[in-house]
């Protein structure tokens, strides 16, 4: 609750910078001790059935922890339930001053969300003309095409891949 973190596996953004790191990080911290949760005064589920809760490992905030080490933003501040907003905004400002994790990519995190295409590492994957593999996401879902296939042509890249492998690691599939 209160939290953002980036996207390992977006519908459209595929994986998002910091993403592993953020997810590899919240299991190791909710399997490190005694877990607890708190509600707030608000809604316990969101628009998308995500419960909403303030999560604790041995009495540590698992928030918290997540913003201090950069790999969470603070978003998603939804009246009533705000309790913690304080100390989670404070945690993400000295994240900001350390410039840990995603505060180390400039403009990457933003008050409406995280933007990988602004960062140098995206823009090498998307740009690399030594890259022929052209990564496509739409209703069909995430689809690569390689040079050889009847499509590659009209496809719009909206990445490029290297290696099929690479294609395939990213959640991507072959045409039908």
């Amino acid at each position: 609750m209160l939290i953002d973190t980036p996207e390992t596996n977006h519908p459209r953004l595929g994986k998002q910078p910091f993403g592993e790191e953020a997810k590899k990080r919240n299991t190791e911290l909710i399997e490190s001790g005694k877990l607890t949760i708190e509600f707030d005064v608000g809604e316990r589920f969101d628009k998308y059935g995500r419960l909403l809760a303030y999560i604790y490992i041995d009495g540590e905030s698992v928030q918290e922890k997540l913003l201090e080490e950069g790999l969470a933003r603070v978003a998603y501040v939804y009246p009533p339930n705000t309790r913690y907003l304080d100390p989670f905004e404070k945690a993400q400002k000295k994240a900001k001053k350390k410039e840990a994790g995603i505060w180390s990519l400039e403009n990457y995190a933003r008050d409406d969300g995280f933007h990988a295409e602004s960062t140098e590492a995206e823009e090498e994957t998307s740009l690399n003309e030594d890259c022929q593999i052209k990564g496509n996401i739409g209703s069909s879902g995430k689809i690569y095409h390689t040079t050889d296939s009847p499509w590659y042509e009209q496809t719009k890249a909206e990445v490029m891949f290297c290696t099929e492998e690479e294609a395939v690691e990213a959640g991507f599939r072959p045409p039908k």
